[in-house]
């Protein structure tokens, strides 16, 4: 009787170590398997840092690309461009009199140089002959230098100074541009618009009585 007591005490305490063991076993698995999960994750860290580093290091390449593109900007340097059109003086107040296009028949034909640098502001070198149809039928040159500012969205003012070729009358002549662009490839010219000018005109002939004149102008050309 005791020995099959000792026995059963020994197969007791053998079962009893198994299970602490299968407890333990299963316990430690869910640590391994977090253990592999997070391994992964590790991985895709490291992996980022050098994307991260990358992105940080071309950050000052991109800096530095667009400085020799701004530098090769300025060094283009002033564009030089044109227009011509013809432009017709609607109403025209001298002397205290006021007088239209159909009383005094006029057309001029503006041509220019402009001169463009990287800002706003152009300088544009005007010379404008003008048939006149009524009395001696007289053709005039106005030269016609000015200071034209872009607003933006087609937009310009600008400010000429005038000076009329063998005759006594200088003046200025304030205006208002608009141009819309034209979109063909190939095309000599790049823009066309339309005007409105003020002409002031002072005349001072030798022996004869000083008129100032104020016109009223409409412009109409192409750009290139």
């Amino acid at each position: 009787m005791r020995g099959a007591s000792i026995v059963l005490v020994m197969l007791a305490t053998t079962l009893a170590g198994r299970a602490s063991l299968a407890q333990e076993q299963e316990s430690s698995a869910p640590q391994a398997q977090a253990q592999e999960s997070s391994a992964p994750q590790e991985q895709a860290q490291d992996n980022s840092a050098p994307q991260a580093q990358a992105q940080v290091s071309s950050t000052p390449q991109a800096q530095e690309s667009r400085v020799p593109q701004e530098q090769a900007q300025a060094k283009k340097g002033p564009t030089v461009g044109g227009h011509i059109g013809f432009v017709l003086p609607l109403v025209t107040h001298s002397g205290g009199q006021t007088t239209s296009l159909a009383d005094q028949p006029a057309v001029g034909f503006p041509v220019g140089i402009t001169v463009k640098g990287t800002g706003r502001t152009a300088f544009d070198l005007e010379f404008v002959p003008q048939y006149n149809a009524t009395g001696q039928r007289l053709t005039t040159l106005t030269v016609h230098p000015g200071l034209i500012y872009s607003l933006g969205h087609g937009y310009a003012v600008g400010l000429r100074a005038a000076f009329v070729v063998d005759n006594p009358t200088v003046g200025f002549t304030p205006l208002v541009n608009k141009s819309w662009p034209i979109k063909h490839n190939n095309s000599l010219f790049k823009a066309y618009f339309v005007e409105a000018d003020l002409p002031v005109r002072f005349n001072r002939p030798v022996g004869a009585p000083a008129t100032n004149a104020v016109t009223f102008a409409m412009h109409f050309g192409v750009a290139f």
